[in-house]
């Protein structure tokens, strides 16, 4: 098939395959050549880097600068040494520092400096001529040293566009303005194309390594992410379920309250109608919005929501599964809201999941503490022992734990312990309640008073 222009002139598919390449050439090498693109620093210090003086490290991100300001010099001392040796001391440090100039622009305008390296290629020639031409053994290194400088900076798509550019400035140097002497082209082009092969190699594998390094980064941040979700979905459900159930029962008992006053009058069988149409209500939007959270296969669980009094099943669960744990109840025992008790259970649960996971072989304790202010909650376990190797984890009971504390407005710490285990400590503050009033009292005759069936 065949591309019509505007005009109508048909394009073959070698003239549009030669634009492809020409456009390719203007966008690696004609545009913006100028642009400045400084090398970046060194942000991770490796372990060479960590074994320097502390005066020194906080230079180590500037270690490439320090890199090719040595190779610059090291072209400076090479070219005046070999350039020519007629030139007096000012001449060899002249040449020097035009052969050197190219190596130094790689670090701010990598493409500006290949371009500066054929400038450079082609004064060192006029000046001094000689074996190798075009190239000295001083503008020899230099062009190679910029061609594989910018190689690292750019990739191996420029580095071929240089490499045949280098053959064709070779080529026509030496046929057209020849000097009578040997030419250096064959083993610039020997050379080059093994250094450039090696510094592509490189590049490749460096912006690879990159890439993977990029996409696990996100790829952690996005599992964090779906394990919060994830975990607040689970927390949702729960609630969802305890709090549908105090509203049904709420919706019940304003229902069935008419009927155990004797006579009520119309405003009290109007306000409880109105509780319980509330209620109702409240329920309905309560299952509309948090719903939405539940999957089209999950159902509801048919056994009543673990408490706290469920405590002894989950331990001994985990002792069959090789794990001793001891249970500690300090402070007078009493009812707390369903959520606290829930989310106590899920916390400890968890704990001790993680101590079965992480320190296989180990001992734990658990404290549960009733005080004036809330539930204090504190999982001991020590090091893992034994020969069974301990499993690996991301985090995610912790962030569980974390999210269920945050939603009851408590605090939380989770870190290693000096004898080599692992602590969580819990504090749920709960409000307190007064004292119920009695729950029913005699008719004092006025005709409001509550009598019981």
């Amino acid at each position: 098939m065949t591309e019509t222009t505007t005009g109508g002139t048909a394009r073959t598919p070698e003239i549009q395959m030669a634009s492809g390449v020409i456009e390719t050439l203007r966008q690696d090498l004609f545009t913006d050549i100028f642009a400045y693109r400084p090398l970046p620093l060194v942000e991770t210090q490796g372990r060479f880097g960590r074994r320097l003086p502390g005066a020194i490290r906080k230079y180590a991100p500037w270690r490439q600068y320090a890199a090719v300001a040595g190779l610059a010099f090291f072209v400076v001392l090479f070219t005046g040494a070999t350039h020519s040796p007629y030139m007096g001391d000012a001449g060899k440090l002249a040449v020097g520092l035009i052969a050197a100039a190219p190596v130094l622009m790689t670090l701010v305008r990598p493409v500006a400096a290949w371009w500066a390296a054929v400038a450079m290629t082609l004064v060192l020639a006029v000046i001094g001529g000689g074996a190798g031409w075009p190239w000295s053994p001083g503008s020899f290194l230099s062009y190679l040293t910029v061609m594989v400088l910018v190689t690292l900076r750019t990739g191996p798509r420029v580095a071929a566009w240089m490499w045949t550019l280098t053959l064709a400035l070779g080529f026509g140097m030496s046929v057209l303005l020849g000097n009578g002497f040997g030419t250096g082209l064959p083993q610039m082009a020997v050379t080059s194309a093994f250094a450039l092969a090696i510094a592509s190699s490189i590049q490749i594998r460096r912006s690879a390594k990159a890439e993977v390094s990029a996409q696990q980064e996100v790829t952690a941040v996005e599992r964090d992410k779906r394990t919060l979700l994830e975990e607040r979905t689970t927390i949702a459900r729960e609630l969802h379920d305890v709090v549908a159930h105090h509203m049904s029962v709420v919706a019940i008992q304003a229902e069935a309250a008419p009927y155990r006053v004797k006579n009520p009058p119309p405003e009290l069988e109007a306000a409880f109608v109105t509780i319980r149409e509330n209620a109702v209500a409240a329920l309905t939007e309560l299952r509309r919005v948090l719903g939405v959270v539940r999957s089209a296969d999950y159902e509801a669980p048919d056994a009543p929501q673990p408490t706290l009094a469920s405590l002894d099943g989950l331990l001994a669960n985990v002792r069959e599964a090789g794990l001793s744990v001891d249970k500690t109840v300090t402070g007078a025992v009493r009812e707390l809201p369903q959520g606290v008790e829930l989310s106590a259970y899920r916390i400890i649960q968890e704990a001790l999941s993680n101590t079965l996971r992480h320190a296989p072989g180990s001992a734990a304790s658990i404290e549960v503490s009733y005080v004036l202010g809330g539930l204090g909650i504190r999982v001991v376990n020590g090091p893992a022992t034994g020969d069974v190797r301990p499993s690996p984890g991301a985090g995610h009971g912790i962030t569980g734990m974390r999210e269920r504390v945050a939603m009851l407005e408590g605090e939380m710490t989770a870190g290693a312990t000096a004898a080599g285990g692992y602590e969580v400590a819990v504090f749920i503050p709960v409000p307190h309640r007064a004292e119920p009033a009695a729950e029913s009292q005699k008719d004092t005759g006025t005709g409001t008073g509550v009598a019981t069936p």
